[in-house]
């Protein structure tokens, strides 16, 4: 099981270093392209245009019809809208691209007759006209799509043909709020020609439609493919919604967050700010304000830098949160922002749907709730009465109706009965308008569907009577079904699979987290016998020292030894037990142990022990007694048998905020000369010494990620003199 998590994890790191090479040659290459969208007539620039490297950046014009986009020599670039025929511009130098366009014209597109062009073109010209009506009348955008089939019924319509009909079938249902319809559609299309963008408009159908779980099917579906970055923004996006719309707002949150950190990444720019205020949406669903309030402030200040539709969008949104969370003040500070831009807005921009709360009835409504919401009623009043004005005026019946009485029931509350009543009459007479107009609506309604559903089913005819009349056409079809059924079968086969992967994953890496704690413990268990070991040799040799000046009768001297090294024995006992300890204090006792050993050996040798002023001994630990043995080499092996006094020089320096160098230098005989006049007896115990700090610094190495660095060298070119250098790293 460990080799098989090992595998997985090398082959992880080997895809990731290869695209991180990629996109580095990518990158290497890449510079900012800018550009301008001009109208061809009389050079007016066009905002709101999608701009978009093949593969790869997206972003859109600006209000002067100009766009910035990292670019490569020989990238596509395609600039589309809905206003014109898609331009496609091949990039050869890093000059400014200036892209002129004709428009189309506000009345129907023309269309050639058959016997002046191909039914290629022909069909080609009816799906434009109908992208054309398509936001402005849908009728008259499906009799279009109705056209293009026709003039390709003499002969079969190519899938290509049909997968483009049907789309845009879908598109219409789908802007017109028929969403059953759409999915048909989509459906259709896709049947013809499996097409990514299709297939993600279709997930956004079922979710529309709250077929919610076929949503996150298709979409996670989508996600094993390969997508280009703003295909993988909208996937993520769409994830995100769908959770959203079923009340799971973790989930929502993760997908929205991936979908930002693409867009991020390649700066596709108009989806950060969406993003922004959508993981807010989700932050609020689940109950975290704080978090929901720290991406609203971040969607508020990139709406800021849109046009002023998309910020006043944005403070209402955030409004809408603050009312929630019953936080008015802030709430009527964003409404009254709004309020006043909706009111700068050029006409153009101006927001004509009713049913929209960019309307300055509804900011004005929802500002005097707010202070209804603080008990501050004086206040409220003015707002609702230019909120009922403004409804007058714009014919908003619902809001007029609800503001109404809503003031009425104020003047209620603050005891003025009579203007209460006067209200509340004025607030019936609004109601039965109302109901006079919801009636029309309805049956408006009732008629437009109905109308929809002729026109759909005239197109459904045109389909009937080619499968009628082509027995291979309807062949294929009912294939291409079955080869949908056999996709739903190994997508349920394949999600199995993934599942028991994710699962084997999970066990492997389980195993690999206990066995690497256990290893963690067994090293803690391995420095503490080593420390242990380490406390006996080093009393050993104190002892010995103890030992001579007793043999040499100097009595006083023993007393004074005695006296010194119960003090370093007691606090190196108390260090047993500790992994670490201040480097101050490893000082201090260093000092102590340097001491007793010149009392023993003043005639070998004078010490020095230098601490530079800006090394922060506060902010270092060490391992205790680690640099003990080092400097007891230096005494024994290295001072004592020289035969004119030596010097031992230790050194403590700070080389950066992480980093202290600690060198120990000796001019003793040397490593070679001190070897050869040892003993056996010597040769093994000075193995076992060093043999021990070896093994705690290579332990301390693998649990704390080479926290001590060991060097030895000769200083002379004769072999005499020894400096050990360590270097300590603070974490």
């Amino acid at each position: 099981m460990n080799r098989a998590f090992y595998f997985f994890i090398l082959l992880l790191f080997s895809v990731i270093a290869v695209a991180q090479g990629q996109t580095l040659r990518k990158q290497q290459a890449e510079f900012t392209l800018s550009g301008k969208v001009l109208e061809e007539e009389n050079d007016m620039p066009i905002p709101k245009v999608n701009v978009e490297i093949l593969g790869g950046k997206y972003t859109t014009t600006n209000d002067r019809g100009e766009f910035t986009i990292t670019a490569r020599i020989g990238d596509e670039l395609i600039i589309k809208s809905d206003d014109f025929e898609t331009v496609y511009h091949t990039i050869r130098d890093k000059q400014q691209v200036m892209v002129k366009v004709k428009k189309a014209e506000s009345e129907a597109m023309p269309v050639q007759s058959t016997s002046n062009v191909a039914s290629r073109d022909l069909f080609k010209q009816y799906i434009d006209s109908s992208n054309f009506f398509l936001k402005k009348n849908a009728q008259k955008s499906i009799e279009y799509v109705t056209r293009a089939l026709e003039s390709v019924r003499s002969k079969k319509a190519s899938d290509a043909q049909n997968a483009i009909a049907f789309l845009t079938l879908g598109n219409i249902n789908s802007y017109w709020g028929q969403y059953d319809l759409a999915v048909d559609n989509y459906k259709t299309s896709i049947s013809f020609n499996p097409a990514r963008n299709t297939r993600i408009k279709l997930a956004s159908a079922y979710m529309d439609n709250k077929n919610y779980q076929e949503s996150i099917t298709s979409y996670k579906s989508l996600l094993q493919e390969s997508l280009s970055n703003y295909q993988r923004v909208e996937v993520y996006e769409g994830l995100g919604d769908t959770y959203k719309a079923i009340n799971d707002p973790v989930k929502s949150v993760f997908n929205y967050q991936k979908a930002l950190d693409v867009a991020n990444a390649h700066s596709i720019t108009p989806k950060i700010t969406d993003l922004n205020s959508k993981i807010g949406e989700a932050y609020a669903q689940g109950g975290a304000v704080q978090e929901a309030e720290a991406y609203f402030d971040n969607s508020l200040s990139l709406a800021k830098k849109e046009n002023k539709k998309r910020a006043v969008a944005e403070k209402n949104k955030v409004a809408d949160f603050y009312n929630q969370n019953r936080n008015f003040d802030k709430e009527i500070k964003l409404r009254e922002e709004a309020l006043n831009e909706i009111k700068s807005l050029d006409d153009g921009d101006a927001e004509e749907d009713l049913s929209s709360p960019l309307t300055p009835q509804r900011q004005n409504y929802k500002i005097a709730n707010a202070y209804v919401g603080q008990e501050r009623y004086e206040e409220a009043i003015p707002y609702l009465q230019r909120s009922i004005t403004e409804a007058d005026k714009k014919e908003d019946l619902l809001v007029q109706k609800d503001a109404t009485r809503k003031l009425s029931e104020i003047y209620r509350d603050i005891g003025d009965f009579g203007k209460a009543a006067e209200t509340y009459e004025q607030y019936v007479e609004v109601v039965d308008e109302l109901y006079v107009k919801k009636e029309q609506e309805i049956s408006q309604a009732a008629r437009f569907n109905r109308e929809i559903a002729l026109k759909q089913n005239r197109i459904i005819s045109l389909e009937n009577e080619r499968k009628l009349n082509e027995s291979r056409y309807q062949l294929a079809f009912e294939n291409q079904e079955l080869i949908q059924k056999n996709n739903r079968v190994q997508q349920w086969v394949i999600g199995s699979l993934v599942l028991i992967a994710l699962l084997l994953l999970l066990i492997a890496y389980t195993q690999y987290k206990s066995v690497k704690q256990q290893k963690y413990a067994n090293n803690l268990l391995a420095l503490k016998s080593l420390r242990t070991q380490m406390n006996p040799h080093f009393i050993f040799n104190a002892l010995n020292s103890v030992n001579s000046f007793i043999a040499s009768n100097d009595e006083r001297a023993a007393n004074t030894y005695l006296s010194d090294f119960s003090q370093l024995m007691r606090s190196v006992l108390e260090n047993s037990e500790e992994d670490f300890i201040p480097l101050a204090k490893e000082i201090e006792l260093l000092e102590l142990y340097v001491q007793l050993e010149h009392m023993r050996f003043k005639n070998k040798f004078d010490y020095a022990i230098t601490v530079d002023e800006s090394l922060q001994l506060s902010e270092f630990v060490i391992p205790p007694m680690l640099l003990q043995p080092y400097v007891e080499n230096a005494v024994w092996h290295g001072l004592r048998y020289k035969e004119d006094k030596g010097l031992l020089e230790i050194h403590f320096a700070q080389i950066d905020p992480e980093t202290v160098s600690i060198t120990i230098s000796d001019d003793g005989i040397g490593r070679k000369k001190s070897k050869e006049l040892k003993t056996e007896h010597q040769k093994k115990q000075n193995s076992k010494g060093m043999g021990n700090i070896q093994k705690r610094i290579a332990i301390l190495n693998e649990m704390y990620k080479d926290k001590v660095d060991v060097s030895v060298e000769n200083i002379f070119e004769n072999e005499e003199g020894t400096r050990v250098v360590l270097i300590l790293k603070k974490d």
